[in-house]
């Protein structure tokens, strides 16, 4: 039996051996069986001598009120100690790109790693360099007994299994290629096991390797992965930051995809520079222009450096009618779209909405103000949807998504917004449905402004959010132009606009 060790805050009572009975008890014990017979002995008319006291015999449980007995529980309790005093961190262990191929090629500490792993887990193509030689190698790649971990999706129960090998004192080893923290490995093992159980080993980045191979500095560049990822607003909002941008694809966004989606928004700034295979044998490299590279097809895995060759354009506050395609030159007053921007209090992260958009006026600048979060223009009018993506062009503003389709029903998919514009639709049978659907998907402390020129508009909404309990605000808009008349000028008087500010109050 496992010796016993003692835990903090409990006493083991000592275990005594009996002690030997002596002479005189063993003569007692044998006289018993006599006595029992009813034969007499010769000394048993003798008196018997005195025995010296023993101690009083112990409480039991019963009489004591102690119960289960503490001894009775210390006597079957057994503490384990574990069978490693440190658990192994993983270690997760970067591979150059540009590396010769096979196990005998690592330096030897990486060979030492790879000799002491229990688990080795890595793609599939690095697994198959580690588990097989290559055939024209002139080194003999070293005998490798660990078993090889498939890492494979989803993500989550390969992570479970890896915390469980660790957590029996396995060596885990995984391999990455280029900086495990650079949308790899690395950085979800960190955030999902913590960062004190890992032993991070980077080498160098595809970023380093491409921009290495242009003489490009890389500390301004704004990297992006497209890995398994569809989600283009990040690369909308760097493409607008004048700076370098590394773009990391797969085959579902290979370059020339991302080539026609920036110049369909009017980003025609770039160069591109593509790297296929960087670092293999058969290494491709290409030089074009953005619309070059959206006319050309490429590999599944691929290195994409933009470099600005001209300042990008913005769009600016204070739009003139002059600069924008409109229809039958419907576009909201420049006066009006100062005073319903003030009132939005738009930040640089926010997603905006902007409901009856017309000419995406009030789009164009909200960009301005939402420069790194995205702005979604809703319009019925295919011909009105035409001239905004017109205006998104001319302005390069990339981050301003066009929405075709009738408001409440082509609301559902866009993503929440944290400030909403409505421009128009109140006026018709869905007004209350446009009003119940963006109040619903605002989060606390959002914000909603309507633009309501006819009076019944202006009371459905305030009829609207005052039975909701939100606090409204309305300011009257009443402005005048001066036109000249005569030889002189004269301020003519333009419709007034009535500007309705809700913000979703909390629990």
């Amino acid at each position: 039996m496992k010796q016993q060790a003692a835990l903090p805050g409990m006493n083991l009572p000592e275990q005594t051996p009996p002690a030997p009975l002596a002479a005189e008890d063993t003569r007692e014990q044998q006289a018993a069986p006599a006595s029992a017979t009813g034969k007499t002995r010769p000394h048993d008319h003798e008196q018997p001598r005195e025995k010296p006291a023993s101690p009083p015999a112990a409480e039991s449980p019963e009489e004591s009120g102690e119960w289960p007995p503490t001894a009775e529980i210390l006597q079957s309790l057994f503490v384990f100690e574990p069978s490693t005093a440190k658990l192994h961190p993983i270690v997760v262990l970067g591979l150059d790109c540009g590396r010769p191929r096979g196990l005998a090629a690592l330096t030897p500490c990486q060979q030492e790693m790879a000799a002491k792993a229990d688990v080795i887990c890595g793609g599939k193509a690095l697994l198959e360099e580690f588990a097989a030689p290559e055939a024209d190698s002139p080194a003999k790649d070293p005998a490798l007994t660990a078993r090889l971990l498939p890492l494979t999706l989803p993500l989550e129960p390969l992570l479970t299994r890896l915390s469980q090998l660790r957590a029996t004192g396995k060596r885990v080893l995984v391999l990455a290629d280029g900086d495990p923290l650079l949308f790899g490995i690395g950085a979800t093992l960190a955030r999902r096991l913590g960062p004190d159980s890992l032993l991070l080993l980077p080498a160098v980045s595809s970023l380093q390797q491409a921009c290495a191979r242009l003489a490009l500095p890389w500390h301004r560049v704004v990297c992006l992965s497209l890995h398994g990822r569809d989600d283009l607003a990040p690369l909308n909002a760097a493409a607008g930051k004048d700076v370098p941008l590394c773009v990391l694809t797969d085959a579902r966004m290979p370059p020339d995809v991302l080539a026609r989606h920036l110049l369909d928004r009017g980003v025609d700034w770039f160069r591109t520079h593509i790297f296929e295979r960087m670092g293999a044998d058969d290494e491709i490299r290409s030089d074009l222009s953005l619309a070059e590279a959206a006319g050309q097809t490429f590999g599944p895995a691929c290195t994409m450096l933009l470099v600005p060759e001209s300042p990008p354009r913005r769009p600016c506050l204070g739009l003139e009618t002059a600069q924008l395609a409109t229809e039958k030159g419907l576009v909201s007053k420049k006066t009006v779209r100062a005073a319903a921007l003030a009132l939005l209090a738009i930040e640089p992260r926010h997603v905006v909405w902007d409901i009856g958009a017309g000419s995406g006026a009030v789009s164009l600048e909200a960009a301005v103000l939402a420069h790194e979060g995205r702005v979604v223009a809703v319009e019925r009018s295919a011909g009105r949807a035409m001239s905004i993506q017109e205006n998104r062009r001319r302005f390069g503003a990339a981050i301003l998504d066009v929405r075709l389709g009738k408001a409440p029903e082509c609301l559902a998919s866009l993503p929440d917004p944290q400030r909403v514009f409505i421009g128009g639709g109140l006026s018709g049978e869905d007004g209350e449905d446009i009003l119940h659907h963006v109040c619903r998907r605002l989060p606390e402390g959002g914000r909603v402004v309507a633009s309501c020129v006819l009076l019944d508009t202006l009371f459905l909404c305030r009829r609207f959010l005052e039975r909701l309990g939100w606090p409204v605000e309305i300011v009257q808009l009443s402005t005048a132009v001066g036109r000249e008349l005569g030889s002189d000028v004269h301020l003519a008087a333009q419709n007034p606009v009535f500007l309705l500010l809700a913000s979703k109050p909390g629990n």
